[in-house]
């Protein structure tokens, strides 16, 4: 931690994902190491015809209820995931100082889907038919909007936008309004819903996506030599962040302690990451000088690992030269799919669960990992976990680490 700074706690989780509702459900899941990735019908005819979509029975418009007709979907999935993360947090939005409560979301595409709906309406039935609410459902802010109109919490509303990387980005930002004193209770997060036939064939088309289309299930293995690409999917998860002194002066230990967070770019390519993943090592080792901690302290790495060829050999590369000691190594994308702008949030609560329960989950499909990194195969492993790293990349060159650390 930045000489000075206060300690950030994470005293509430949030989590709606392939895996299930709820973070008992995604933490399940992922500890499980099964592959949420089916067959799609919403994509069907599609070069790739298979996602991670959340679970129908896990559907979060139900209970929003009759506001739901006007929040897009990325949005409901937000509101749902910031609702069980204030409640485990022990917090009552109608009792506390909502002027002194932030919220930022991040988000990689946004209300992509409704955008897609709506052109067609255009062009298929005329101007007329376009809905009022086209822009309200398109833009990025309104995961952070929704959020705060539901909880009451009237500090800044903020939206980020770094691609894959925006949900991590989200949690950096709330970190540094806390510590500026701008709030005292921070909700972040990450959330997106771009399982869309558009969005996944313009992936295809970049050469992202598995071709799995006749083993979906078995299409995301990161870090495996016969890896070929990601899985689309869609979630949300939110935390709640506090100054670790208030958090226990209102009777609340937290989590884990979000330690450090590190924010770099490659400006190196528009999609593809540095080959040397110079920008990613800056930022893990900035977000270890800002916790304080040593490369030797990290205990374990949630890592990006998207199951792509040139993404997973840039990260590999940057854990063997700044982490050689070995931590243990996960993808939950093996499991849950590429949530996109959420991806950030999801690892990022995902790496706390595993400080406080001692758990390293396993990758999915993963058997001989092509890379000397101790990836966790087969089955969970249970280990002491002191300290942790979760990474968080996207196109354009974004670099994000996440440092946390045990109570």
């Amino acid at each position: 931690m930045t000489t000075g700074s206060p300690a950030i706690a994470v005293t509430g989780l949030g989590m709606i994902t392939p895996a299930g509702d709820g973070c008992p459900a995604t933490w399940a899941g992922v500890r499980g190491g099964v592959s949420t990735a089916a067959t799609d019908t919403q994509l069907k005819g599609m070069p790739v015809d298979f996602s991670c979509r959340v679970p129908d029975s896990a559907d979060p418009a139900p209970r929003i209820g009759r506001k739901s007709w006007r929040m897009p979907r990325f949005a409901q999935l937000a509101v749902v995931a910031a609702r069980e993360a204030v409640a485990d947090a022990g917090l009552d939005p109608a009792t506390w100082d909502g002027a002194r409560v932030a919220v930022v979301i991040g988000s990689g595409l946004a209300g992509v889907s409704h955008l897609e709906e709506q052109t067609l309406r255009l062009h298929q039935a005329g101007p007329e038919r376009v809905s009022a609410m086209l822009v309200p459902q398109l833009i990025s802010n309104m995961a952070a909007g929704e959020v705060s109109l539901d909880l009451g919490a009237r500090g800044p509303s903020l939206a980020t936008e770094t691609a894959c990387a925006s949900g991590a980005t989200a949690i950096a930002v709330a970190r540094d309004l806390l510590r500026s004193g701008t709030c005292d209770i921070a909700i972040a997060g990450g959330t997106d819903t771009a399982v869309t036939p558009v969005i996944t064939t313009g992936f295809h088309q970049l050469g992202a996506l598995s071709r799995r289309v006749d083993e979906p299930s078995a299409a995301s293995r990161p870090f495996a030599a016969d890896r070929d690409g990601f899985v689309i999917a869609e979630g949300a998860a939110v935390l709640v962040l506090e100054r670790a002194e208030d958090a226990q002066a209102r009777g609340r230990r937290g989590h884990a302690v979000l330690g450090g967070a590190g924010m770099t770019s490659d400006a190196f390519h528009p999609t593809a990451p540095a080959p040397d993943g110079r920008g990613a090592e800056a930022a893990l080792r900035a977000a270890l000088a800002d916790a304080g901690l040593t490369a030797s302290d990290v205990d374990h790495v949630n890592a990006h690992g998207t199951s792509t060829p040139k993404n997973d050999a840039a990260e590999a590369s940057v854990i063997e030269r700044v982490l050689p000691h070995g931590p243990s190594v996960t993808s939950a994308k093996g499991v849950l799919g590429h949530t996109l702008g959420a991806a950030g949030a999801i690892e990022a609560a995902l790496t706390v669960l595993s400080i406080r329960d001692g758990v390293a989950p396993p990758i999915a499909n993963l058997v001989a990992p092509e890379f000397g990194i101790d990836c966790v195969t087969g089955t969970e492993r249970l280990q002491r976990i002191q300290a942790a790293a979760s990474h968080s990349f996207g196109f354009g060159g974004h670099n994000v680490v996440l440092v946390f650390h045990a109570i």
